[in-house]
């Protein structure tokens, strides 16, 4: 038998000795779908846990080489999530080992790192609180030596038509109409009845569940990620996040919120464009609001963006510039 080492320097590696049939530069190069757990810090200071679906690029600049190492992308992705958490110095050091693993070969790498982070949220009235999870991406860059940073999310939420409920309204005065005669006095009494009755209140507008989708590029100095205070801003910007526990005061709530916050697809774009706006550290942005219409088979859409020129949120040179996990 021979040594194991003499065995592997025989073995042929056609992506250094071959040549390529057609050459040409390559934007990038890499694997998508690796499947690993990453530990992420929440906002307590603790750690989480989450599997992890990961995108690794490289660019290929040299035209006349046949191909990457991948599995040099493999290690280092093993390695820096096995050895500390996740956070922006992670995530650069790692896109750092992809470009030292291939001096001569590539100037410019990407990882994306597609997760859920659960975290407790509380009811709205009682005292409760229960488990939410939201999907959530970060998406680092690294060209030379400029580092970019980019974090996606999805938040779901409840939309309340505002054209439904001008309508159901016009049909509950109509009942009122017929039920009440203008002619005839009417006691507090009877109009209080007449609106705890299911014969009184016959219409009730459509709401949907809804979702935002949000990519922003955040400034590279980020010690950690600003999960939980991204959620809070869009929950807090579109009003009515959905609820993990739920008792009929928490309902009745949620109703109350539904109510005084009626949105079309465009009010809750407006609603996330301003206070996305105000966040300085957010240096551009992109965001898709969809209602899943109860109404119709198909969605009411929205989009917004900072727009900032030349940025990997709005720009064309990104490979993965949409939605969390939508690419």
């Amino acid at each position: 038998m021979k040594p194991i080492d003499s065995l592997l320097r025989q073995m042929p590696d056609i992506a250094n000795d071959a040549q390529p049939d057609v050459a040409g530069h390559l934007e990038w190069v890499g694997m998508n779908e690796i499947e690993v757990p990453v530990r992420i810090q929440d906002d307590t200071g603790g750690l989480i846990q989450s599997t992890a679906i990961v995108t690794a690029y490289v660019n290929l600049v040299d035209p006349e080489v046949r191909g990457i190492h991948m599995s040099r992308l493999y290690l280092h992705i093993d390695k820096a999530f096995r050895d500390q958490p996740l956070s922006p110095a992670t995530l650069r050091q790692l896109l750092r080992s992809f470009l030292d693993s291939h001096e001569g070969l590539s100037d410019r790498a990407l990882v994306r790192v597609d997760f859920d982070y659960v975290v407790r949220r509380p009811a709205l009235v009682s005292d409760n609180e229960g488990w939410r999870r939201y999907p959530v991406s970060m998406i680092g860059i690294l060209e030379g030596q400029e580092f970019s940073l980019e974090m996606g999310l999805e938040v779901l939420y409840s939309s309340t038509c505002p054209c439904s409920a001008a309508l159901a309204r016009q049909l509950i005065q109509e009942q009122f109409s017929r039920d009440f005669d203008a002619d005839k006095p009417v006691t507090f009494e009877d109009i209080h009845k007449w609106l705890g009755e299911e014969d009184g209140i016959v219409a009730t507008p459509h709401s949907q569940r809804s979702a935002a989708e949000l990519r922003v590029r955040l400034l590279p100095t980020f010690q950690m990620f600003p999960i939980v205070e991204l959620i809070d801003l869009v929950e807090g910007a579109l009003k009515t996040p959905v609820q993990a526990t739920v008792k009929r005061e928490d309902e009745q709530a949620f109703a109350l919120l539904n109510g005084t916050n009626l949105m079309f697809c465009e009010d809750a774009g407006r609603r996330l464009q301003t206070e996305l706006n105000r966040e300085e550290r957010i240096l551009d942005f992109w965001a898709r609001c969809t209602h899943y219409e109860s109404l119709h088979p198909h969605n009411a859409v929205s989009v917004i963006t900072k727009g900032v020129e030349g940025g990997y949120v709005s720009g064309a040179g990104n490979p993965v510039r949409l939605g969390p996990h939508r690419d």
